[in-house]
C-alpha cells in the first residue's frame, strides 16, 4: 500500500467522547501514530468541515482545540486543496450525484497524485461509485 486517506468521520469519531465508530476511529489513529498504518493523508478539508459539524453544539474553542488534536496527530500527512481539487469535487458532484461538497473534496483528492493508491478509508458507501476510488471499510482495517 502506497498510502491511504482518511474521511473525515475517522476524526469526528475521534473526537466525540461517544460515537459508533469511536473505538474504531480511536485505534486507526493510535496505529496512524505508532506507525504501524503508514503512509496516511488527509485532506486540510477537514478542518473546514469539523468547524461545521460541531459550531451549533461546541463553543470556539473546544473547536480549535480538538482541531489541534488533529493537527498534531503524528504520522499524518496533510493534502492542501487548490483550484483542481475544487473543479474534480464539483465535476464529481455533477457526474455521481454526490452531494455533500466535503464528500466530493476528499473523493478528488483521493484521486489526486497526492495519493496513489487511490484509496479512502471511510464507511460511506457514497465512494464506491466513484470510478477509480477505492474505499476501505475502517473496521476491516483495525
Amino acid at each position: 500500500m502506497t498510502g491511504v486517506l482518511l474521511e473525515s468521520a475517522m476524526f469526528i469519531a475521534y473526537i466525540k467522547k461517544e460515537d459508533w465508530l469511536k473505538k474504531t476511529a480511536t485505534a486507526i489513529i493510535d496505529a496512524v501514530e505508532g506507525g504501524q498504518l503508514s503512509p496516511v493523508h488527509v485532506s486540510t478539508e477537514i478542518f473546514h468541515e469539523i468547524y461545521y459539524v460541531f459550531f451549533d453544539y461546541a463553543p470556539l474553542h473546544v473547536i480549535m482545540a480538538n482541531e489541534a488534536k488533529i493537527a498534531t496527530i503524528k504520522n499524518l500527512t496533510f493534502i492542501n486543496s487548490d483550484h483542481l481539487t475544487y473543479l474534480t469535487a464539483l465535476n464529481i458532484m455533477d457526474t455521481y450525484g454526490m452531494t455533500s461538497i466535503f464528500d466530493a473534496i476528499y473523493a478528488a483528492t483521493a484521486l489526486s497524485i497526492n495519493v496513489p493508491d487511490h484509496t479512502i478509508v471511510s464507511t460511506d458507501e457514497a465512494y464506491d461509485d466513484v470510478r477509480g476510488i477505492k474505499r476501505l471499510d475502517p473496521r476491516k482495517l483495525i
